[in-house]
């Protein structure tokens, strides 16, 4: 497994990263906590993951109502110093693990609160990546930063990120003593909106990117195709049931148009697009 530096943070991470989202809930989805991957499952996955090389483990305080930070935590303690020392988990504050629509955002005393709760479940004194998971209109960034960087001042997170960023905050973060290091976006072959703005700043100021869903959420696995019933199993007949929708996002120029993209992704006997390239090989390797 090669490992690439994560901008300026000083921390270099497997190219290849865990995403722990499924783990015991569909996201930070209140209506989806204790579904997802069971314990066995995300156990399992994680053996798997490390075999293969991967080393960095992403998830957020509430995935699956804290399920997920816990069970990492759990899999993590059963496991011996060749592990837990090389082990990196990233981690990310703003939605309520309890389902509360009232406690959520990016306050300073809150995003405190909420890292000692990530900690213990996670079993370290020290988290290496902490990222906000969404900007909090109600926060100035500036308190959320200076927050952030009495936080890494303290031992408790080796360095901050951020998460669902538009260029006019990641502008913004960089004014200021404490920066973010790095962004995770959303970001694929059916979703480059980040070429925008966001990745042109990363270049420029030296910031890390990591995409998440790089695979669009499972629309460029070969799982769904138009001829197929998904059934009141798939989790996206269940966000929409539950009115939970992505964020829509606009296409760059030269894009194709959105009632296109199913049929140019849709693969030859789910394994692969009709230009016969392997779907699950050439989506992370365009990423990178």
């Amino acid at each position: 497994m090669q490992r690439r530096a994560l901008g300026g943070s000083g921390i270099e991470i497997s190219r290849l990263v865990l995403g722990c989202g499924n783990f015991g809930g569909i996201g930070s989805a209140p209506a989806f906590f204790g579904r997802g991957e069971s314990r066995e499952e995300a156990f399992a996955i994680m053996d798997a993951a490390w075999e293969h090389g991967i080393t960095t483990f992403d998830t957020a305080d509430a995935y699956g109502g804290g399920r997920s930070e816990t069970w990492i935590g759990e899999w993590r303690r059963q496991k011996g110093p060749e592990v837990r020392d090389r082990l990196l988990l990233s981690t990310k504050v703003f939605h309520s693990v309890e389902g509360d629509p009232g406690d959520q955002g990016l306050a300073p005393e809150r995003i405190r609160r909420q890292l000692e709760g990530s900690l213990r479940r996670l079993g370290v004194e020290r988290v290496d990546m902490y990222l906000t998971h969404a900007p909090d209109p109600d926060t100035p960034l500036a308190d959320t930063l200076g927050v952030l960087g009495e936080l890494v001042h303290e031992g408790k997170a080796r360095a901050v990120g951020g998460s669902n960023l538009d260029g006019a905050v990641l502008r913004e973060s960089l004014t200021g003593p404490t920066r973010y290091a790095w962004v995770q976006n959303s970001y694929s072959l059916l979703d480059r909106e980040a070429e925008q703005e966001v990745l042109p700043i990363c270049a420029a100021e030296g910031l890390g990117f990591t995409p998440f869903s790089p695979l669009a959420g499972g629309w460029l696995t070969g799982k769904y195709r138009r001829d197929l019933d998904r059934g009141s199993s798939d989790r996206m007949a269940a966000g929409r049931r539950a009115g939970h929708r992505r964020r829509p996002r606009p296409p760059p120029a030269g894009a194709p148009r959105a009632g296109d993209r199913r049929a140019r992704a849709e693969p030859d006997g789910g394994r692969t697009f009709r230009a016969r390239l392997p779907v699950p090989g050439i989506v992370p390797a365009w990423t990178r």
